[in-house]
């Protein structure tokens, strides 16, 4: 039997629940809206149950057996056995426990949870298909919509994703075991974190790039410490390649990649992940029913108040635009719902971190040397090599450093960039400083812990002003 279609209403409609979603769906609930949120898989959305949360999970197992495996410099000599199988059952239960954090989260805001696939059927009304034979749908009428319906990996032309041979990043993080070999097309972040991941379990990994470099987005002396890690790791890399096309016989693949001269190279492996980047899902909302276009990437523009070209209609996260990071859409999530709600709320997004959670791991915040030059910026720069910091020394790291930038006149900080362990921690206090509008002299008189890897931080911000005092 099909449920017929009904009718409700709701001042605050949000569709999808990641990181965005639930963020404004709890915040708008908590401003006295009445809120609903549409989620057609999983709350949390793929942050939470298919990217970060299980991959870092992944990340934090694999370095215990890899970092007890090489510990013989400080004396201790292991081989331990990784159980892939219980690995992934840990995974899944971190994952989740948080899926339904978020779902009980919501409830106790007072959140509408509907699941489903939201549809526009004009500009105040969406209709919801419910999964499942015989589910029917319903139609929601709503005061403001807020669309948070994340982002999916780019398929490769002639790579299509068929969960097998060619893998997708969530295809990857739920594979059984682990292959002999793995061949990984592009080494962005995705690319280089799950590289590491599947090398650390005993993977043969080879990443073809068609760049020059892994991690083309940073700095090339960023890039350089990770890229030499992974290398150690046992990590080949081809540059300047592009996936051409694959063939599977009796013993695997083949994966054939063309250089600049169009000159083709063979890859033997057992499976080949694709991890070239993500794209937004705006293709599933209907959007043309309601005059609301997306560019030529398939982003929302926004303005400062996250708000589409209709102004009861918000995007945040992966569908408005770069960055595509959890946090940035949190953010978000919170100044739509508080917009929607009346409230004097704008986006300032000079100081939004990124990380890598690669080895060592890579933060960064605000702008670097070169970027802050071209704003016209007369700049500062002070770094401090983790060889010099005595924390690091202690869990036997070597390799990294700390840099930060600041305005030469003011000394007010615009940017810094780790690469070392805990980068993505130690960033915080930097973003902080930016936020707060904080000067070199700030940080530098600010009293750090010691032994501490934050110490390097203050390091770095003491030789902007030629005071440093454990470097040279």
């Amino acid at each position: 039997m099909v449920v017929g279609d009904v009718t409700t209403g709701t001042d605050l409609l949000v569709v999808g629940g990641g990181p965005g979603g639930y963020v404004a769906a709890i915040r708008g609930a908590q401003l006295g809206l009445d809120t609903t949120l549409v989620e057609r898989e999983a709350y949390g959305g793929t942050c939470l149950n298919h990217g970060c949360i299980p991959s870092k999970a992944f990340i934090s197992a694999t370095d215990v057996a890899h970092d007890a495996g090489g510990a013989e410099e400080m004396g201790v000599y292991a081989d331990p056995a990784v159980d892939m199988a219980a690995m992934s059952e840990w995974k899944d239960g971190v994952v989740t426990r948080l899926t339904r954090g978020v779902e009980s989260l919501c409830e106790h805001a007072g959140v509408e949870l509907v699941e489903g696939t939201a549809q526009f059927v004009d500009e105040e009304t969406v209709r919801v298909a419910h999964g499942g034979e015989g589910q029917g749908s319903e139609s929601i009428a709503f005061e403001h919509a807020v669309l948070a319906t994340g982002s999916r990996p780019v398929e490769v032309p002639g790579f299509e994703f068929d969960s097998e041979h060619i893998l997708s990043s969530r295809d990857a993080l739920g594979l059984a075991s682990v292959p002999d070999d793995l061949l990984v097309v592009g080494a962005g972040y995705i690319g280089m974190e799950l590289s590491t991941v599947f090398a650390k379990l005993g993977a043969d990994v080879t990443v073809v790039e068609m760049l020059d470099d892994a991690l083309p987005t940073y700095e090339d002396d960023v890039a350089a410490v990770v890229r030499e890690r992974a290398a150690d790791l046992g990590i080949e890399f081809a540059f300047g390649e592009a996936a051409r096309d694959w063939e599977a016989d009796e013993d695997g693949l083949i994966v054939r990649t063309t250089d600049e001269d169009d000159e083709v190279t063979e890859y033997r492996t057992e499976k080949c992940l694709v991890a070239v980047g993500r794209e937004p899902v705006t293709d599933t909302l209907g959007l043309e029913t309601i005059d609301l276009a997306p560019d030529d990437d398939g982003f929302l523009a926004t303005d400062d108040r996250a708000r589409t070209d209709l102004d009861h209609v918000f995007a945040v996260g992966d569908v408005a635009g770069e960055p595509m990071l959890a946090h940035k859409a949190m953010a978000e999530g919170e100044v739509a719902a508080e917009v929607a709600a009346g409230e004097p709320a704008a986006l300032d997004q000079q100081a939004i971190p990124a990380a890598v959670f690669t080895d060592p791991e890579i933060g960064t915040v605000g702008l670097t040397e070169a970027e802050a030059e071209s704003a016209g910026y007369d700049t500062v720069v002070g770094q401090m090599p983790l060889r010099a910091n005595g924390r690091a020394l202690t869990v036997n790291e070597r390799e990294g450093f700390v840099r930060v930038v600041a305005d030469a006149d003011d000394e007010f900080l615009l940017g810094a960039q780790i690469v070392g362990p805990e980068a993505s921690e130690l960033i915080a206090e930097v973003g902080l400083a930016i936020e707060m509008g904080a000067r070199l002299e700030d940080v530098a008189g600010t009293v750090h812990t010691h032994p501490t890897l934050s110490e390097a931080v203050h390091e770095a911000v003491l030789d902007a002003r030629d005071e440093a005092i454990h470097t040279r």
